[in-house]
């Protein structure tokens, strides 16, 4: 599994959860995950949530960028000045008391732009949120999975990372999905970029923080779960692969609906794509960075029988989930 041809191309930080972000030539990577990436976000007013790009998928062709590079204490309750642009092209920046309002027009949604707050309860969704977010009929709609189709298998997925979304709109402490870092290859894009019959994808559908090349062909990370990835003066454990949405196949900016890209997904990788990582140790990662992907210890025989009846457990929740579709 080790590849010493393996290294980085590119390289992004998103300040504003779900809209476009920031190309850069170095990351650094802190004990919460890439500096500065998601410190932002949309909250839904009417809702009381966090907004996602899954539910409300014209933020994906809003951008944001940095007023200033976040300094060395930017994070929760600490984060720095940002200024939005809107599809229209105008710019609106988040001290300016209008932002709110704007973003709002903009959406035809009352929201507000709210940085990341530095109190984990604050990322507790309501009753009435859990109930709703997390039922079979809503996990397919957020997938775009239709009803001919099979729900991704839950043993695929870190059971922690689920644990806490049943609770929380975010990971506390986050504005992330599931994990602090999200990897690609770009083999993996290239296998989807054939699927749909294309020269190339844009690999800004998927949201990555890195960019991989120089792997092997096909689908590389998707073996990768559980083992380290050394990259610049970083390391980084893969803790569970991406489960994807239908976000990929949404607007962007500069890139037009692809509804292909949901179904070439499902068929070719089971709705996976790319994986979500968690830092072991700090550092900087720059573009030409060698990437160097070292497998897990096997697992003990009580290990084994452990994960077999864990698989055994979420399978057998899958078909009820699957029965409960139907209902």
């Amino acid at each position: 599994m080790t590849d010493t041809a393996a290294h980085v191309t590119r390289l992004w930080r998103h300040p504003v959860k779900s809209m476009a972000g920031e190309a850069l030539d170095t990351l650094t990577f802190g004990a919460r995950g890439v500096h500065g990436d998601r410190l932002w976000a949309l909250h839904d007013v009417e809702r009381d949530t966090t907004i996602s790009a899954r539910r409300l998928p014209a933020v994906l062709q809003f951008s944001a960028r940095y007023d200033q590079p976040p300094g060395p204490d930017a994070g929760p309750g600490r984060a720095p000045a940002v200024i939005v642009t809107t599809p229209d092209g105008a710019e609106h920046h988040s001290d300016d008391p209008a932002v709110h309002a704007a973003l709002s027009s903009a959406l035809d949604r009352e929201v507000r732009l709210v940085p990341l707050p530095d109190e984990p309860r604050a990322h507790r969704l309501s009753w009435r949120e859990r109930a709703g977010s997390l039922t079979p009929q809503a996990l397919a709609r957020d997938l775009g999975i239709a009803s001919d189709e099979r729900l991704p298998k839950i043993s695929e997925m870190n059971a922690r990372a689920l644990s806490t979304l049943a609770r929380n709109a975010t990971p506390p402490g986050t504005f992330v999905d599931l994990c602090p870092v999200h990897l690609l290859t770009e083999a993996s894009v290239a296998t989807i970029a054939e699927a749909v019959g294309e020269e190339r994808l844009d690999s800004r559908r998927f949201r990555p923080n890195v960019l991989v090349g120089g792997t092997d062909d096909g689908l590389p990370e998707s073996e990768w779960t559980n083992a380290t990835v050394d990259l610049g003066s970083a390391r980084l454990r893969i803790v569970m692969k991406t489960v994807r949405c239908v976000v990929p196949s949404r607007a962007h900016v500069d890139l037009p609906l692809d509804k292909r890209l949901t179904r070439a997904v499902a068929s070719t990788s089971d709705r996976y794509l790319g994986v979500y990582a968690e830092i072991v140790r700090t550092g900087d990662v720059s573009i030409g960075d060698t990437v160097t992907v070292t497998p897990p210890r096997p697992p003990t025989r009580l290990q084994r029988v452990v994960g077999a009846g864990r698989t055994v457990a979420l399978d057998s929740a899958n078909r009820m989930a699957e029965a409960l579709r139907k209902i």
